[in-house]
C-alpha cells in the first residue's frame, strides 16, 4: 500500500445505516469525532510547548543561550508554517483519522529522542555545539509533524457539522491550544522541576502517544464512510453551487481571495503577540520579576486557562451578542488585550496580580485568535476548501511566529549584561515594545480592512 492509498479520503461505505437510526448514529459519531479531535489536538500542543517550559533550566545548565533557544524555537515555527500550508491543501483530500494520528506519533517520537539526547549532554561527542545543531534540526522536524494536526481537526468540523453549528463548535476546538498549553505549563513544569528538563520531553512523548490512540479510537473520516448521507443531507442545508465544484478549483479561488490574505496578515500579528508571551513568558517572569520556575509556570498556565474561556466565548459573542458581526468583539478584546499586556510587562506585583494581568490578556487574545485566525476565514470559503484557507492563514501566521522567536531571542540576549550565561541580567524593555506593537496591529488591521474581510467567494 502506497502513501497516497493509505492517506486518501475514505470511500463511501457499501453498507448503509438503517433509516430509523441515521440521526442517532450520526450524532454519536459526530460527537466522538469532535471530542476525539479536540482532545488529541490539545495533546499536540503538549508535544509542541516543551521547549517553552525548559528554557530556564537549559540555560542554567550552560547547555544553550537565549539566542540559541530562540533559533531552535523558530525552527519549529518556520517549518510548521510551510508544513501547515502544504498539509492544509493535502488534508482536503485525506483521511483525517490517519493523517492526524500519524502526525502526533511522529511528534511524540521526536520529543522522546530529545529527552534522551539531553541526558547524554557531556558525553564524548555530545557537546553543547553538537546538541544545538541536533536540537534545531529535530525541533524543526517536530514542526512538520505538528503541522499535521490542525488541518484535519478543522476539516472534521466541515465534514461533520452543518454551517449553523460550526461557529460554536469551532470556538470550542479553538480552545484546545490554550488547554494544551495549560497542561504543558502545569504538568511538564512539575516534571521538569522535580526530575529534570530532559524528562519534560519524555512526558510530552507519553502524552503524544495517548493522543494518537484517542484519534484512532474515536475519530471518523466522513459520514459517508460510515454508511450515512452527507452532512448537507443530514442537516437539510440548501445546496451551494460550490458543493458540486472540484476541490482543486475551489482551492484556487481561495488563493485569489483578497479577504483571505488580509485575514492571514492580521492573524500573523496575533501569533507574534501570542507566541511571544507563551514562549518567553516563563523566562521573563523568572529573570525580570524573580519568580521561581514553579511560580512562573503556574502564572502562565492559569492565564492559558482563561484563553480557553476567551476562545469558547468568541463564537457566542460574535454569533449571538453581536449578531454575526466579527469586528466589534475584536475591537473590544483588542483594547483589553493591549492594556493587560502593558500592565504585565511594565508593572510590578506579586503572584496574584500577575495572574490577573495574564488572565485578562489570555481571555482577550483568545477572542481575537478565534475570530481573526479562524472564524473569519471559515465564513468566506467553501466547505470543500477549508484546508486551503487554513493553509494560507497558517503559513503567514507561523512564519511571523518564527520571526518573532528569533527577534525576541536576540532582543533579550542582545540587551543582557554579564559574561556568564547563568548569571546574566536582562533588559526586557525592547522585546516588550515589540510584543505590544504586534498586539496593536493585530486588532487594528482587520478593522481598517473591513470591506476586504467581508468579501465572499461564490
Amino acid at each position: 500500500m502506497g502513501v497516497y492509498s493509505y492517506f486518501r479520503i475514505s470511500k463511501p461505505s457499501a453498507g448503509k445505516v438503517d433509516g430509523t437510526k441515521i440521526h442517532s448514529v450520526y450524532k454519536s459519531l459526530r460527537n466522538k469525532t469532535f471530542w476525539g479531535a479536540t482532545i488529541a489536538y490539545s495533546l499536540y500542543y503538549v508535544c509542541r510547548m516543551t521547549l517553552s517550559v525548559v528554557k530556564q533550566p537549559v540555560i542554567d545548565s550552560g547547555l544553550l543561550t537565549a539566542s540559541q533557544l530562540g533559533i531552535i524555537g523558530s525552527a519549529l515555527l518556520f517549518v510548521y508554517a510551510v508544513g501547515k500550508f502544504v498539509n492544509g491543501f493535502i488534508a482536503d483530500y485525506c483521511n483525517i483519522r490517519k493523517f492526524m494520528s500519524v502526525g502526533l506519533l511522529l511528534s511524540a517520537l521526536i520529543n522522546l529522542i530529545l529527552g534522551v539526547l539531553g541526558l547524554l549532554h557531556g558525553w564524548p561527542g555530545f557537546s553543547s555545539a553538537v546538541l544545538f545543531v541536533v536540537f534545531a534540526v529535530m525541533w524543526g522536524m517536530n514542526g512538520w509533524a505538528q503541522s499535521m494536526g490542525a488541518p484535519p481537526g478543522v476539516i472534521s468540523l466541515s465534514r461533520w457539522f452543518p454551517i449553523n453549528l460550526r461557529g460554536t463548535y469551532y470556538s470550542i476546538f479553538s480552545a484546545t491550544p490554550y488547554f494544551g498549553k495549560f497542561l504543558s505549563f502545569i504538568i511538564i513544569g512539575i516534571v521538569v522541576e522535580k526530575i529534570g528538563w530532559q524528562f519534560g520531553y519524555m512526558f510530552a512523548a507519553v502524552a503524544g502517544l495517548a493522543g494518537a490512540a484517542v484519534v484512532v479510537l474515536f475519530v471518523s473520516d466522513t459520514p459517508e464512510s460510515k454508511g450515512l448521507p452527507s452532512v448537507q443531507e443530514l442537516s437539510g442545508e440548501t445546496p451551494r453551487k460550490t458543493d458540486s465544484m472540484p476541490t482543486r478549483q475551489l482551492q484556487k479561488s481561495v488563493i485569489k481571495s483578497p479577504g483571505i490574505w488580509i485575514i492571514a496578515i492580521s492573524s500573523a500579528f496575533v501569533y507574534i503577540t501570542q507566541y511571544g508571551v507563551s514562549n518567553w513568558g516563563v523566562f521573563f517572569l523568572q529573570k525580570d520579576k524573580g519568580f521561581s520556575l514553579a511560580g512562573a509556570t503556574q502564572i502562565i498556565a492559569f492565564s492559558e486557562a482563561f484563553g480557553v474561556l476567551g476562545t469558547v466565548l468568541a463564537g457566542w459573542l460574535s454569533d449571538k451578542l453581536f449578531r454575526g458581526d466579527r469586528i466589534k468583539p475584536v475591537v473590544i478584546s483588542g483594547a483589553v488585550c493591549l492594556a493587560a499586556l502593558s500592565l504585565f510587562l511594565f508593572s510590578h506585583g506579586g503572584y496574584v496580580i500577575n495572574i490577573l494581568y495574564m488572565s485578562m490578556f489570555s481571555l482577550s487574545i483568545g477572542v481575537i485568535y478565534c475570530i481573526v485566525a479562524g472564524l473569519m476565514a471559515l465564513d468566506i470559503v467553501p466547505r470543500k476548501a477549508t484546508g486551503a484557507a487554513l493553509a494560507i492563514v497558517g503559513i503567514v501566521s507561523y512564519a511571523a511566529a518564527g520571526i518573532q522567536e528569533v527577534v525576541s531571542g536576540y532582543l533579550i540576549q542582545g540587551n543582557s549584561a554579564g559574561a556568564e550565561i547563568i548569571n546574566a541580567t536582562y533588559n526586557f524593555t525592547p522585546v516588550s515594545l515589540f510584543w505590544l506593537a504586534a498586539c496593536l496591529v493585530s486588532f487594528l488591521l482587520p478593522v481598517i480592512n473591513w470591506k476586504w474581510m467581508k468579501m465572499k467567494i461564490e
